[in-house]
């Protein structure tokens, strides 16, 4: 489910978000915001609350879009049994091998609820998967994921890719590179250059 979505209308001053989504007290939620000027990378505190945080940083900075690393609904099954018959995965998540929302739960049960939350205020919630943008862009043969010391090549890659990224970018962890690639991914969708995965009854993954 893309929510509240409208026909995309945006200028070089909107303001959109990339989230790496965890666990509630964690401390691995990230978000990433782009001004059109500049860039804001920030990350939750352990015990912190990351909807709380998540919703602050948004209000905070104005966002009006937000590309979210985790399940915005459920397989389809559960809204129209006669339609589908995977209990476990979507569309989407078996073309890109991703995990199942229902092994998920409570992490894809607080996404849903704070996408309709975002979405009352005004604000635009498309889910997104960085891991997918990764292997789209061959960035497995730079180590992704590996140890830290890749993130340097990765980020070199991505500021390739994306111009408009800062040449002094520095990153201290995979959570903050993921949610980089999530805001890569908005950015996508809004230029309207980007890949979709699954069905838009059952709910569609933005690449």
């Amino acid at each position: 489910m893309i929510v509240n979505h409208p026909v995309i209308s945006f200028t070089s001053d909107t303001i959109f978000a990339g989230v790496d989504y965890g666990s509630k007290l964690a401390g691995t939620t990230v978000v990433a915001i782009w001004d059109g000027k500049s860039l804001q990378i920030v990350q939750s505190k352990k015990k912190q609350d990351a909807d709380a945080f998540l919703q602050a940083q948004i209000r905070q900075y104005q966002v009006s879009w937000i590309g979210l690393d985790a399940p915005l609904s459920l397989p389809g099954v559960y809204t129209q049994p006669t339609q589908y018959q995977d209990y476990f995965y979507r569309t989407g998540d078996r073309l890109l091998q991703a995990m199942s929302p229902m092994f998920l739960g409570g992490l894809t049960a607080r996404a849903m609820q704070l996408a309709r939350t975002l979405a009352a205020e005004g604000k635009y919630v498309i889910e997104v998967y960085p891991a997918a943008l990764a292997k789209h862009f061959d960035l497995q043969a730079l180590d992704y994921k590996n140890a830290a010391t890749s993130i340097p090549k990765v980020l070199e890659k991505l500021i390739q890719l994306f111009t408009w990224l800062p040449n002094s970018l520095e990153l201290e962890n995979w959570h903050q590179v993921d949610a980089l690639l999530a805001l890569c991914s908005t950015s996508r969708y809004l230029h309207q250059d980007y890949l979709v995965f699954g069905d838009d009854r059952e709910g569609v993954i933005i690449v």
